[in-house]
């Protein structure tokens, strides 16, 4: 008999997990006090993991569900560094799967964090770090140049979520002084200002679940979703949130046309297959996923020195959102990597079995493994 503890009570996937794993698995599985010291599973939270105590029970094989140091990959700003510093080493060209990007930091941070009443925050952060903005400056002015007019650009905070923190501009000052009146690092990203549209002329970007196991495979969700925009996309109104920004939260909160197309703004994989063959004659298979599993193979291999698990007392797992834009070109862009994603409620389920498949199961062989149903997990190396 295993035993798991459930230390994250917000995460809508480690709750059908936890559900699949009591319900489908009881005979080899049972939940534990959540202060329980010796536990074989252990679906914490991303940031208030005790990595540190871990792999210390003798005999005792544990499992967490988190990668230690992954949130290199989940925060804009670091993820851009990361990048930046490997293909600067290596001697290898900008990915052309990432929009051109700089990172930015307020002037003043302290006495904007004091400003904002985030006084614990003060002490760390004495001195400001050092950015890129001389160096936006000089691409923006290039670029305008070698194209006849100006390019516009999209600020986004580095911990940005629902929508928040994020400015369009074809001003690199307008948004130089936007990011001053912040209170964190920012990317200052290329605009992808020819995206590929829906019904309606809508935007839409592209989720894909990626799982992470213990040997450091990498397996993608054969399911997706695309979050879709409410408005139509209209390139010369940067000021039309509704049509540039396809998060679901501002969507749902400010759109009267929420739902309108989709339900719930989601339109699944199948469908979207159906109408890319329709309007430009390729499928999902042949032109979108090899695209995304590129992207998704390179990003973790970058990071794997940083956070690989292989020498350390215990095992880590975890799953990712990898967030993607498509343009009309049909050419795939990473946008943002989530290290602690939701889940669409459709494929919820199916998630949750999978998972137990493919990062569980191997490591705690179940008593009868019949019975199981599909794993929609693929692996892709």
């Amino acid at each position: 008999m295993y035993g798991f503890v459930k230390r994250d009570i917000r995460s809508s996937v480690y709750r059908a997990v936890s559900d699949f794993l009591l319900k489908n698995a009881s005979d080899d599985w049972r939940k534990l006090p959540v202060n329980s010291a010796s536990f074989h599973l252990m679906f914490g939270e991303r940031n208030k993991l005790p990595f540190g105590r871990l792999g210390h029970e003798p005999g005792l094989v544990q499992l967490v569900n988190y990668y230690r140091g992954s949130d290199i990959l989940c925060r804009k700003t670091a993820m851009i560094r990361l990048f930046k510093e490997f293909f600067k080493s290596t001697g290898k060209p900008s990915p052309k799967w990432l929009p051109e990007s700089f990172i930015l930091c307020p002037k003043d941070i302290t006495k904007n964090l004091q400003k904002a009443g985030e006084h614990s925050s003060v002490l760390l952060r004495k001195s400001p770090k050092p950015d890129e903005r001389n160096d936006f400056i000089k691409a923006a002015e290039k670029l305008a140049k070698q194209e006849g007019k100006p390019v516009i650009w999209i600020a986004k905070s580095s911990a940005g979520s629902k929508g928040e923190g994020i400015k369009i501009s074809e001003r690199p000052e307008e948004l130089i002084e936007f990011v001053d009146t912040q209170t964190q690092g920012f990317i200052v990203q290329r605009y992808i200002n020819n995206p590929y549209l829906l019904k309606g002329d809508r935007k839409f970007d592209i989720r894909s679940w990626v799982l992470l196991d213990t040997n450091y495979n990498i397996y993608l969700f054969r399911e997706g979703v695309l979050r879709t925009a409410s408005e139509s996309y209209k390139a010369d109104d940067l000021d039309a949130t509704l049509g540039h920004l396809t998060n679901h939260c501002l969507q749902l909160e400010l759109s009267p046309n929420f739902g309108a197309y989709e339900e719930g703004n989601e339109m699944f994989f199948d469908e979207f297959n159906s109408y890319l063959w329709k309007k430009s004659s390729v499928t999902m298979d042949t032109m979108i996923i090899p695209q995304i599993k590129d992207i998704v193979k390179a990003s973790l291999t970058i990071v794997k020195e940083r956070i690989c698990t292989s020498c350390l007392g215990y095992q880590s797992f975890q799953l990712f959102g990898f967030d993607f834009m498509l343009d009309d070109d049909l050419k795939i862009w990473l946008l943002e990597i989530n290290g602690a994603p939701a889940c669409a409620q459709k494929l919820l389920p199916d998630l949750a079995r999978s998972l137990v498949q493919t990062a569980i199961d191997p490591v705690y062989p179940p008593s009868d493994p019949g019975g199981r149903g599909d794993n929609w997990f693929q692996r892709i190396t």
